[in-house]
């Protein structure tokens, strides 16, 4: 009769995952796996064949973790803030996960996260600022490349706004394209003319220190 084995599959990649979290995935070695149970690597081989599928358990797993930070942002109540913020603070909480997830030499990955997170709060987009499909698409892409660039930022050290100013950032872009999509005819296709746009702003911000002055 064979030795029974003492840890479950799950058991293992949470002991991968936990050795991720701290030195990287892509430093992980089976015997730091290993030391994490207490074990031989033995146990590992029962249920993976390489390394290779242990990291693929591994960003599955931490997939899923990265699910419930966006799960509570689009809980709150403005859930496109909530969700930007809750995906800062996973860069700030696990770096090291956030590098496996959003990092990889690999963009397909990277790319098909922001999709699922798109699918997520596309309809609350619609609902809270009644959009179209287009335009909260639109909404998002633009919102998250601000969010994912600051989250590098933080994990690569590049990053001294607080969250206070970091909300305050993701509100006023926020609100720049809210506005643009509702009132400039052609933003989400791209057929406006960008000269002409901006040559209106600039008389109305003119027009509108004059009426201040006046005053």
């Amino acid at each position: 009769m064979p030795p029974r084995v003492k840890f479950s599959r799950e058991e293992i990649v949470q002991a991968a995952l936990d050795v991720a979290r701290e030195k990287g995935a892509d430093a992980m070695t089976t015997r730091d796996i290993a030391a994490r149970l207490g074990v031989s690597t033995q146990p590992i081989f029962t249920y993976f064949r390489s390394m290779a599928e242990v990291r693929a358990a591994v960003h599955t797993a931490a997939e899923t973790f990265y699910q419930k930070y966006a799960a509570e942002g689009l809980a709150e109540e403005i859930p496109f803030l909530g969700y930007g913020m809750r995906h800062i603070r996973f860069a700030r909480e696990e770096p090291e996960l956030y590098r496996l997830l959003f990092l990889s030499h690999d963009v397909s990955p990277v790319i098909e996260a922001m999709r699922h997170s798109q699918s997520l709060i596309r309809s609350t987009l619609e609902s809270l600022y009644h959009l179209t499909a287009a335009e909260a698409d639109y909404y998002f892409r633009d919102m998250w490349l601000v969010v994912h660039s600051l989250s590098t930022l933080i994990v690569t050290g590049g990053c001294t706004y607080t969250d206070d100013e970091i909300r305050g950032i993701l509100s006023g872009f926020s609100l720049g394209v809210c506005r643009a999509i509702r009132q400039v005819p052609g933003f989400v296709e791209g057929t406006f003319d960008r000269n002409a746009e901006f040559t209106r702003l600039l008389k109305n911000c003119e027009q509108e220190v004059s009426d201040g002055t006046d005053h």
